[in-house]
């Protein structure tokens, strides 16, 4: 979106108050909404004054694009309670095929560099989160335990629904409900947890050379994922 196409900026000031024990956004004093029409507002003060510090950037108009936190957080306000089983559901669904669990038969450089990464993200989940998972070679489904879903589904059962949604989109993004609690759990660093995701690309495009177009697809996934690092960072702030 260009800067001229979005509403023209309405308000002065941006501020942020306390409301029903969250802080909510202020415009010129009038709480904002949501896309759903409900009150933007976080549960910590962290993620309402980066929210916030949107609002405040922009210019004489408003460019949604730039604006990812403030996104993030309104989608997750207006799914909120009704969406956010339907969220976790979605997380614990994705280890029955979960990247790191699924490994190249051959070439044997490819199934050593997934190994060299992806095992440490095995044994973090079962250290974590008690939660045991097998691994296979080759694309024919590998059942997980249900004890081993029912233990992560345990771990996600009391966290906040803002939580729930920017783990649910690092798990769309990364093809890894693995890689998505290892980013909320601060196994890694987010640029390498997004790395350990792209292993597979990495090892074709140092064969066959780099393709623009799935570069800039990489390159705006890239970023997307750095952002709910983010907002999960503000969320524990």
């Amino acid at each position: 979106m260009s800067e001229t196409a979005g509403p023209k900026r309405f308000y002065k000031d941006v501020s942020v108050v306390p409301r029903e024990g969250r802080h909510a956004i202020a415009l010129d004093g009038r709480m904002a909404k949501t896309m759903g029409r409900n009150v933007l507002s976080a549960p910590t003060m962290a993620t309402a004054e980066a929210v916030a510090a949107e609002w405040a950037g922009q210019g004489e108009h408003i460019d949604r694009a730039s604006m990812p936190l403030t996104g993030m957080l309104s989608a997750s306000i207006d799914g909120g309670a009704e969406d956010a089983d339907a969220w976790r559901e979605e997380i614990v669904k994705y280890l029955g095929s979960d990247l790191v669990c699924y490994r190249a038969e051959e070439p044997q450089a490819l199934a050593e560099r997934q190994a060299a990464s992806w095992d440490a993200y095995v044994e973090f989940m079962r250290a974590e989160f008690g939660a045991i998972l097998v691994t296979t070679a080759g694309v024919m489904a590998v059942p997980q335990a249900e004890a081993s879903m029912a233990a992560v589904r345990a771990a996600l059962a009391d966290i906040s629904p803002e939580t729930l949604f920017a783990l649910q989109i690092a798990t769309a993004i990364s093809g890894s409900a693995v890689l998505a609690l290892g980013l909320w759990k601060r196994f890694d660093e987010p640029e390498a947890i997004f790395e350990a995701s792209r292993i597979d690309e990495r090892f074709q495009e140092e064969r066959w050379g780099v393709d623009e177009e799935a570069k800039a697809r990489e390159d705006r996934l890239k970023t997307d994922f750095l952002t709910v690092a983010r907002f999960l960072r503000l969320l524990e702030a």
